[in-house]
């Protein structure tokens, strides 16, 4: 059974999405602080969490700054619509995904399911995928690069996959969000566009001038082909 930790402010939401995703099949634990949430994460160890981007006490993106020094578990963000800065620093920071409420307990699980789902290694792929100094550990989803070992989200670890598998190819980001999700949802453009800088950053060896991950403009982004 996977666990689920549910960092949001509100009881009322809180609680709802608890009885929803245990209905579901998941252990769902809860905290209504981002200090809470820190403590609880490192007691539980849970499998994704769902973080309010507006926690109290300890902020959503300081609970960032410091869980992700510990952990690569995925992570969604709680946000509004209205709190557009909210998602883009999050994803800046190292989310998964977000979703801005009010939204549709269905739409949330379907989520949640995608990136678990993606955690789990396919029986089809190799174990290793190695380009241009860069090797894909698919073992315990590990990157190195030029033997260098370089920390990755999930997120960032299956969208650089996707691009080294068909090097040369270019996706489009509708056809990205859609390999990593199983459905393009919102925000299309701004989501995709921070994770491929965020991993330009890692991988690059000057990402303002890419070599690896090229911008292919009007269409999208491809893996450089050697």
């Amino acid at each position: 059974m996977k666990t689920i930790l549910i960092a949001e402010h509100k009881t009322d939401n809180r609680c709802h999405m608890r009885e929803y995703l245990e209905a579901d099949g998941f252990h769902a634990v809860i905290a209504s602080n981002g200090d809470e949430a820190l403590v609880t994460a490192r007691a539980e160890k849970p499998d994704l969490i769902l973080l309010d981007i507006m926690l109290p006490e300890m902020s959503g993106s300081d609970f960032f700054k410091t869980y992700r020094k510990e952990s690569k578990k995925p992570i969604i963000l709680l946000t509004t619509h209205r709190d557009k800065t909210g998602k883009v620093l999050g994803l800046e920071l190292g989310a998964d995904d977000y979703i801005a409420k009010p939204f549709a307990m269905k739409d949330l699980t379907a989520r949640i399911n995608a990136i678990l789902h993606r955690m789990e290694r396919p029986i089809a792929e190799p174990e290793f995928l190695s380009i241009g100094g860069i090797q894909l550990d698919f073992e315990d989803r590990s990157v190195k690069w030029f033997g260098r070992p370089t920390s990755l989200t999930p997120s960032e670890f299956d969208l650089l996959y996707i691009l080294m598998s068909a090097p040369g190819k270019v996706f489009s980001r509708s056809e990205l969000l859609i390999k990593l999700q199983g459905t393009t949802f919102e925000g299309v453009e701004r989501t995709i566009d921070v994770h491929i800088r965020n991993l330009r950053t890692k991988i690059e060896p000057n990402p303002s001038e890419p070599i690896f991950i090229e911008t292919v403009f009007g269409a999208g982004y491809k893996f450089h082909s050697e």
